[in-house]
């Protein structure tokens, strides 16, 4: 259980570098959220599907380069509701030698998953330590 709790620790905080590593290089533009891309969810967690279970809008924006020409992409994260409106400005973030690797810049699209991942890592690694120590503490007892 603390192997897997550190395991999932770990990839939390190769995504927490990766997201911090992309901010320090990246370029900022504004952008405007064209359209909502309405698809069911192939990343459930639990691969079930439930009753209330919907399809989950990603924004679709398009934005453009300081040296370039307008762009579209569409944003990694989608929620339900959506969490963007047809007609909002976003800003963009992205990097000059490759625009169409860009990002909104918002919570989600950038810290979302290593915030999962190292809440998990930290909560598993937490649980499997203390559950180890008492039964330490206890065979000591005995």
């Amino acid at each position: 259980m603390v192997a897997f709790g550190a395991l999932f620790l770990v990839i939390g905080l190769i995504l927490a570098g990766v997201s911090v590593s992309f901010l320090m290089n990246a370029e900022r533009a504004r952008g405007t959220v064209v359209a909502l891309e309405w698809r069911d969810d192939p990343d459930r967690v639990s691969g079930r599907k439930r009753v209330d279970d919907g399809p989950v809008a990603y924004p679709v924006v398009e934005f453009t380069p300081a040296h370039g020409t307008p762009r579209k992409f569409r944003n990694s994260t989608g929620s339900n509701p959506p969490s963007y409106e047809v007609g909002e400005r976003v800003e963009v973030l992205y990097h000059a030698d490759s625009p169409e690797d860009a990002r909104i810049n918002g919570f989600a699209s950038l810290w979302l998953l290593p915030l999962v991942f190292g809440g998990i890592g930290l909560l598993t690694a937490g649980i499997g330590t203390g559950v180890a120590l008492a039964t330490r503490a206890r065979r000591r007892v005995l």
